[in-house]
């Protein structure tokens, strides 16, 4: 049988929506979308993707902090855009937020995301550092 365990943060910002941040299943870290949001679920940045973009990657890092892990750790991440345009300023926050080896990515354009003002969606697996031991 799997064990999972829901990973949380105080506060959670995707709590009234009954999302876990992440969720802890046999060694893996499966973090849900990470926007550009604050603590309280408010979008920072406006129209300022690059901001969006940051807050989206300080969310991956603290929700995999949470469950005891780095962005080191991640393995996989998906980057949602609503515009392409933005492809420079996300490889640039990519060398800025991950190291060698780089996780593996997929990049999407999308007609829109949860939050209307939303610009970027975030999200990544990793492995967790307890089930690298073994």
């Amino acid at each position: 049988m799997t064990s999972l365990e829901r990973i949380t943060h105080d506060p959670d910002w995707y709590e009234p929506y009954r999302i876990s941040l992440a969720v802890r299943a046999n060694g893996l870290i499966f973090v849900s979308g990470q926007a550009g949001i604050d603590e309280s679920g408010a979008t920072v940045g406006g129209d300022d993707f690059e901001a969006q973009a940051r807050q989206a990657f300080v969310n991956l890092a603290t929700v995999l902090g949470e469950a005891g892990a780095s962005l080191a750790d991640v393995v996989k991440v998906t980057v949602m855009v609503t515009d392409m345009s933005y492809l420079g300023v996300i490889i640039k926050l990519r060398g800025e937020y991950f190291t060698e080896p780089y996780p593996a990515d997929t990049l999407l354009r999308v007609a829109g995301l949860a939050q209307r003002d939303w610009l970027v969606e975030i999200d990544a697996v990793a492995v967790a550092p307890d089930a690298t031991a073994a």
